[in-house]
């Protein structure tokens, strides 16, 4: 019997009939959670941008740092330790304008001027408001009884810190 109601098109007993309201309401969740999914990836790919732009701006000022370090012409001596100074902050700007006046007189004297170039960089560590960086600097360095200039590689480890709008350096060691 259930054969010829199957065959008349008619429900039997065991069968229902599909419920469009719930075919609905899944495809509407399945449809929400593509969107929260979407929105997720959206949200995470824009912080991922934020804290590689946020890297690169630590990298940046770590470089530009160790070439203020590294550029520097006895004849624009007391500018090139302006801007050095510029840039800095903390403990490396306090210890900086302290010896800052026998440094330009050190440069007058021997009539000293450098060259630095960035060859490598890289950063080490991050938080928040504080970035350090590996810089490798070649300098050439030419003193007024020399023919050629001199090339040395330096290797820094430059802390940056932000505070407020502005990223400095606060502190500079060399690496061996």
């Amino acid at each position: 019997m259930a054969n010829d109601a199957a065959a008349a098109g008619q429900l039997t007993e065991d069968e229902t009939p599909a419920d469009p309201r719930r075919a609905i309401v899944t495809g509407l969740v399945i449809v929400a959670m593509m969107g929260l999914l979407l929105c997720w990836f959206v949200i995470r790919a824009g912080q991922a941008q934020q804290t590689q732009a946020r890297r690169d701006h630590f990298l940046q000022v770590a470089k530009q740092g160790a070439l203020n370090l590294t550029t520097i012409d006895w004849q624009r001596a007391d500018a090139d330790v302006r801007r050095i100074l510029d840039g800095a902050t903390g403990e490396f700007y306090d210890d900086f304008a302290k010896r800052s006046q026998p440094f330009i007189e050190v440069l007058q004297q021997a009539k000293a001027t450098t060259v630095g170039t960035i060859t490598e960089a890289g950063l080490e560590s991050q938080t928040a408001d504080t970035a350090q960086a590996l810089v490798a600097v070649s300098v050439r360095t030419s003193n007024a009884g020399e023919a050629e200039p001199v090339p040395r590689v330096w290797r820094m480890r430059i802390t940056v810190h932000e505070a407020g709008e502005q990223t400095k350096i606060s502190r500079v060691g060399f690496v061996p």
